[in-house]
């Protein structure tokens, strides 16, 4: 059984309830040969640091942090200890969500008869605030070639369930971008794209996704924020050679991102 590693990042918002679940669906995979790494980005809630502290399982890497640096930071920050360290799979987890319990096993599977491929996701069903399921399950296209169009539009995976081969990184050479708040997995398979790494996704369900209305509220961050990511669709489509269709979704994503909550869950729910 081939080595990967998981690499997770919390932040001070992040529930023992929301951590609890997602440590335990890593820790519980029927795929075992694995490292949890686990970074503290800034000051994490006692009650959080207490319980991941008490886990007496060796595969769980804890490392801390006093500043808030953001998701990519913490990222990189893991993939600088890990690249050199022989993992052949890094698989993502976010502190929120809650991965089905054979996740890890089926995206290996995938990767080692699909040598070609350097990153693979799955789809994704919605979990609400009591992780009960909202009903929803969405997924992405399959093959890399159907990826690859899909990008035009907007991300072609979920970045929680994705599962990296090594070669990803060495073929984009780079880890996760910083120059786009906020946009760091978006700009991570930009990247990629521009230097040969195909990306596939496997139908099933791999992650139960934490949705909840505040993340709602969230997205919509103004118009700065709408025009950061609006200029980074339109660079995508330049460097990736999209048609016009790539602009036309581009801005419409920026009408959305600046339009109230309520119309926002309205688009979510027809165009996911």
């Amino acid at each position: 059984m081939k080595k990967i590693v998981v690499i997770m990042s919390l932040y001070k918002n992040d529930s023992l309830e929301y951590v609890k679940l997602a440590a335990t669906s890593i820790l519980s995979q029927t795929y075992k040969n694995f490292d949890f790494y686990i970074q503290y980005d800034g000051p994490v809630p006692d009650e959080v640091d207490a319980y991941l502290t008490s886990l007496k399982d060796e595969r769980v890497k804890l490392r801390k942090r006093d500043v808030n640096q953001g998701l990519a930071c913490s990222l990189n920050e893991l993939l600088k200890i890990i690249m050199p360290a022989g993992y052949e799979y890094i698989a993502r987890m976010d502190a929120d969500d809650i991965a089905v319990v054979n996740r890890f096993e089926k995206q290996i599977v995938y990767l080692e008869s699909h040598q070609s491929v350097d990153m693979v996701g799955g789809a994704i069903n919605e979990i609400d605030e009591n992780s009960n399921d909202r009903g929803k399950i969405t997924k992405y296209p399959c093959e890399p070639t159907e990826c690859y169009a899909f990008f035009a539009k907007r991300n072609p995976v979920a970045h929680p369930t994705v599962m990296f081969r090594k070669s990803f990184f060495e073929k984009a050479d780079c880890l996760y971008p910083t120059d786009f708040e906020r946009n760091e997995d978006t700009r991570l398979w930009h990247e990629g794209y521009k230097h040969g790494c195909v990306i596939a996704n496997i139908p099933d369900v791999v992650l139960n996704f934490r949705m909840t209305n505040s993340m709602f509220k969230q997205r919509r961050n103004g118009r700065a924020f709408a025009k950061s990511q609006l200029e980074l669709r339109k660079l995508i489509k330049k460097d990736l050679n999209y048609g016009i269709m790539a602009d036309v979704y581009a801005y419409a994503m920026y009408m959305l991102m600046i339009s109230p909550s309520w119309l926002l869950k309205i688009a979510y729910k027809i165009l996911r």
